[in-house]
């Protein structure tokens, strides 16, 4: 869905001028009606907001009534309408979204309609960026560039552009972003399609502004507004995006007047055309402009209807909003209220962590985002810490200048208690990361021991080899895993620790404790999650590979691991061992998978990787920490 609200609705008008809805208004109604009467019903009333579980009901049904036809196009359609009543009514899971768009598209490929097979690539390029499945929404979003090039579709090939700008975006990828988006612009305005133009400036603005180069995304925002004035007059939403991420802007470059201006004309652009109860939101961002001129009573106003009117409609998991009012509460001293806020917050942000590790889990993917996640709520912590230590020097230089009258003394008093609730607030909030890594660990246990299981069961040598390299890759993360929540820091490994653990469970796997030694040799180094994670998926490869290898017919040896910092840019990782080396004509054995791992892993720390046979096989890394972290 590429347009706006306002444009969508009118073009539902258009298509079903004569249409009546009173033809349906309850299920029951479907049996004397045709499916694609249904259908005209769905398409004309998705956009309504109203009537939501007679909706559903209507169109489950007529999906029903459409399978049982197995014309394709017919049940592609319905999936498609589904899908854009759940989007537009917002009230629901990103994943029902998507569901019903990846079914859609399974059947317009059945209908080997290749204009509809590319929209609708495209459209789910968009349900994957809302539900935060951005490799995929990058996988789809190149099928239907490919598709609209092959069909010379220069209007489809344009949005396709804009979206691909709106996913670099989201991931903060603003060059990449501002590469595709002015990619898109010209073949937009080429096939006249004003409206996308006009909504492919709020990707400059914003990637502009979060560069700091505030002059292109004040100019981006103009041409924005003047599109929409002399080419889309009808675009009556642009101008209300168009003025609010022009403050964003403002807000960044702490020109704190203008920001103003322009979030007022946003909410008063968008009470004008739908009213002030569904605009209330737009009033948070009003708040955070006067709560950053100190201007605490008018913050007040504007956030507490803003954060009601997120509540009211169900949109929980907001974060900076609730951070907001919870700050203004304070400056005016209601710290009860203070608290009850910055409460809500953490709840979002644990929630919001929790959701995404649950999704990695069930991909079986470990992208290391916990780590991450980890980081940035521990530098939370440091930061209500040291913001705790400034008021209470304030309220002290206060005293020694004899200015601490009763009622100063009565705020105090409550600061001090507020700031134990948040500390132990943010004990717990600890204590739920490590569980958070207790159970990530042990569901990488479950994983091991279901390919465990699964390699006992296989006569194919080659095949049991292949899982039980698995099983000892899995086990590399959840030794990480499990060096996180026994340890104090969340956001670093100690390596020596890890690597014993690590040489112990792989020595373990192919039973040879009395035949292989692995020391190492290395100070205690701590690392973050990012850097480390590679790294013992490196060793663990070169662990096993020369166990298989290197110490034939039961040939005792020794394995020696190191790891340290040659300055404070880079890292140097050494693992020697005694056996045989490389034999010259001999073509290497295994599939190579590991080999490939190991040149990946290094290029993604920015590492140089050295082989060398004396006495054996020595193998250095030299990686560029900075890269790495």
């Amino acid at each position: 869905m590429n347009k706006t609200i306002s444009t969508i609705l009118i073009v539902c008008y258009i298509a079903y001028p004569c249409f009546s809805q009173s033809h349906i208004s309850t299920p029951e109604d479907l049996k004397s009606v045709s499916i694609d009467s249904c259908l005209s019903w769905m398409e004309h009333n998705a956009y309504t907001g109203k009537d939501l579980d007679n909706f559903h009901a209507i169109g489950l049904q007529t999906l029903k009534r459409s399978i049982e036809t197995k014309d394709p196009k017919t049940i592609a359609n319905i999936h498609e309408t589904l899908a854009n009543w759940f989007g537009y009514n917002g009230t629901f899971s990103p994943d029902s979204i998507v569901k019903h768009s990846e079914k859609a598209l399974e059947y317009y490929i059945q209908s080997k309609d290749k204009t509809k097979i590319a929209d609708t690539y495209r459209t789910l390029s968009i349900d994957y960026i809302n539900a935060q499945k951005l490799d995929k929404a990058q996988d789809v979003l190149f099928k239907a560039i490919a598709i609209y090039e092959e069909l010379k579709d220069e209007s489809g090939l344009g949005n396709a552009y804009r979206t691909l700008g709106s996913l670099y975006l989201r991931m903060e990828d603003f060059d990449k972003s501002i590469v595709y988006t002015n990619k898109a612009i010209p073949i937009l305005e080429n096939t006249k399609n004003y409206a996308s133009v006009a909504i492919a400036q709020f990707n400059l603005i914003t990637s502009y502004g979060e560069l700091g180069e505030f002059d292109k995304a004040y100019k981006a925002a103009d041409y924005c507004l003047e599109i929409v004035r002399t080419k889309a007059a009808d675009e009556v939403f642009i101008p209300v995006r168009a003025h609010s991420y022009r403050g964003d802007v403002y807000v960044k470059a702490k020109d704190y007047n203008n920001a103003l201006k322009d979030f007022i004309k946003a909410w008063e652009l968008c009470k004008a055309n739908i009213g002030e109860e569904r605009c209330a939101t737009f009033r948070t961002e009003i708040g955070q402009v006067y709560l950053l001129q100190n201007n605490y009573e008018e913050a007040l106003e504007h956030l507490s209807v803003g954060v009601k009117a997120y509540e009211e409609k169900g949109q929980n998991g907001i974060i900076q909003q609730y951070l907001d009012l919870s700050e203004t509460y304070s400056k005016l001293g209601d710290f009860e209220n203070a608290i009850r806020y910055k409460d809500k917050a953490n709840t979002n942000a644990t929630k919001i962590l929790e959701d995404k590790i649950t999704n990695l889990e069930t991909e079986a993917v470990i992208k290391y985002e916990t780590g991450k996640k980890d980081e940035a709520l521990a530098s939370q912590a440091l930061l209500i810490e040291q913001k705790s230590k400034t008021q209470s020097l304030i309220i002290a230089v206060a005293a020694l200048l004899g200015l601490l009258l009763l009622s100063l003394l009565y705020f105090f008093n409550k600061n001090k208690k507020a700031t134990k609730i948040i500390r132990a607030k943010n004990a717990e909030n600890e204590l739920l990361l490590k569980e958070i890594h207790h159970r990530v660990k042990n569901n990488l246990e479950m994983v091991k021991s279901l390919i465990a299981l699964q390699s006992a069961q296989m006569e194919d040598s080659a095949s049991k080899d292949a899982m039980i390299a698995s099983q000892n890759r899995v086990q590399s993360m959840g030794i990480i895993h499990q060096k996180l929540y026994q340890g104090t820091n969340l956001g670093s490994i100690e390596m020596k620790d890890y690597f014993l653990n690590l040489s112990e469970g792989i020595l373990d796997t192919f039973n040879a404790d009395d035949k292989v030694k692995i020391e190492c040799a290395m100070n205690n180094l701590d690392l973050d999650v990012d850097t480390a994670v590679p790294i013992g998926l490196i060793v663990n490869e070169l662990l096993t590979n020369a166990l298989k290898y290197a110490f034939p017919k039961d040939k005792k040896g020794l394995i020696s691991i190191s790891l340290e910092k040659t300055n404070d840019h880079h890292l140097l990782l050494k693992v020697a061992d005694n056996g045989i080396g490389k034999v010259k004509g001999l073509l290497p054995k295994g599939t190579g998978f590991g080999t490939q791992l190991v040149n990946l892993l290094t290029q993604q720390l920015n590492g140089k990787m050295t082989e060398f046979t004396k006495n054996g096989t020595i193998i250095e890394f030299d990686f560029l920490t900075d890269t790495a972290a």
